[in-house]
């Protein structure tokens, strides 16, 4: 007892209940409250701070914030998202270029080219289109999938250059 008065540590006189009143226990390293509502708690003040900065960042026209800030927030909203509803298309200032290029698709369930009803017997193609039996070579369709650097790309990803350090002459 006397080690406890001489530090200025006080021994608990009984448990604490929680704040939220779910019914557990809580402690002072967790402001008087349980394990999950300290969590719980933590997590909205973080979504709440990012929500504070993506909106001073709308306002500020972006400047102040990090590439790290954007994608935990890009982060937290897809969760979000695929937690709540289905997810609808958002589009970016940077990926405006590519909605203009992209196709308006028929349909999940029928050839881009000749219309035919494939089901779940469709090939789906690196263009994002869903074609036929027949169709479903990039030869035999109007394809816009550029074979040949995406292959660059792969290669030059998959090897990557490696050059010795040169030596100091003496």
């Amino acid at each position: 007892m006397e080690s406890s008065k001489e530090t200025g540590c006080q021994a608990p006189e009984g448990p604490i209940l929680c704040l939220n009143n779910c019914g557990f226990f809580g402690s002072a390293a967790t402001m008087n409250m349980c394990s999950k509502c300290h969590k719980d708690m933590i997590l909205k003040q973080e979504q709440a701070k990012l929500a504070a900065t993506s909106i001073e960042n709308i306002v500020n026209g972006g400047s102040g914030s990090t590439n790290k800030e954007l994608a935990i927030a890009d982060a937290i909203n897809l969760q979000a998202r695929s937690e709540s509803a289905p997810a609808l298309p958002t589009f970016d200032s940077s990926s405006s270029n590519q909605a203009s290029e992209v196709k308006v698709k028929v349909g999940p369930n029928r050839c881009s080219t000749c219309r035919k009803c494939v089901g779940l017997t469709g090939f789906s193609c690196r263009c994002g289109n869903m074609y036929c039996a027949d169709h479903r070579y990039s030869d035999k369709h109007e394809c816009s999938f550029d074979y040949r650097t995406a292959a660059r790309d792969a290669i030059s990803k998959a090897n990557p250059v490696i050059k010795a350090e040169k030596l100091d002459k003496i």
